[in-house]
């Protein structure tokens, strides 16, 4: 009886672990889906108004080559806002949280900001930023500040806060902080990225570590210089088309 009574204790711990494990994923789950769930109803609504609004502007902005690579709120059409909204909605899945792997010497601010942004857009929750040199951790101040510039830049000031996270080298640690601004370094643990896209030469995972994506998809872009919104939606279409069996 002593036994069979330790083995139901046991159980019972167990199955406390386990229930504590699953709210505490639900709970992440349940934010980033209500959020991209909102903001997908509003764009559906807002939408169509938009676009009825502006006619003449739509057309020209079909007919415009290149149009696609660096949408931006100086055309005088509708928000590009709803334009990214669109663009995530017609994904069968989004990752809820994003990595981008930078291996280049000399990482470009710009670049990594407008990524961020558009990130931030399309409705991804989450997005991870790793250098080999430590770089953008060491300067996130002067990161954040260019990611500010570019949200004003590209979609009118028009945002509210994201969840970004800086990876140091060689460890499961990350920088974090608080920041009164559009952008914000968020102190809770956030979720193992679904999707890493990978700049450079460096064939390695680097700042990732082999817990943290065990069931994360690895892109390749060459170089993440003069990267354009059409390269990271590409990125983000080979994410969607990606089937995981997980073991099956």
């Amino acid at each position: 009886m002593v036994m069979l009574y330790g083995l139901l204790w046991r159980l019972l711990l167990l199955l406390v672990h386990v229930n504590r494990a699953l709210v505490s994923w639900l709970r992440v789950r349940l934010q980033s889906w209500k959020s991209r769930l909102w903001e997908r109803a509003m764009a559906s609504l807002l939408l169509p108004l938009a676009l009825a609004g502006f006619p003449e502007q739509q057309k020209k902005l079909n007919r415009t080559p290149g149009a696609d690579d660096n949408p931006s709120h100086a055309n005088g059409g509708p928000s590009p806002r709803l334009r990214y909204i669109s663009d995530g909605m017609s994904l069968q899945k989004l990752p809820v949280h994003i990595g981008f792997l930078v291996t280049e010497e000399e990482p470009s601010y710009t670049d990594i900001a407008n990524l961020v942004v558009w990130c931030m857009a399309v409705g991804i929750s989450y997005i991870s930023v790793y250098d080999n040199h430590d770089i953008f951790q060491k300067n996130h101040s002067r990161l954040l500040k260019e990611i500010e510039r570019q949200q004003r830049h590209l979609m009118g000031g028009d945002g509210h806060p994201y969840n970004v996270e800086f990876l140091s080298n060689g460890s499961d640690k990350c920088h974090n902080g608080k920041k009164k601004s559009k952008v914000t370094i968020f102190k809770f643990t956030i979720p193992d990225p679904e999707l890493v896209v990978k700049f450079g030469p460096v064939d390695s995972t680097l700042g990732f570590l082999p817990w943290h994506i065990r069931l994360t998809e690895f892109i390749f872009v060459p170089s993440h210089r003069d990267v354009s919104y059409k390269d990271l939606l590409g990125a983000l279409k080979l994410y969607s088309s990606c089937q995981q069996r997980v073991g099956q």
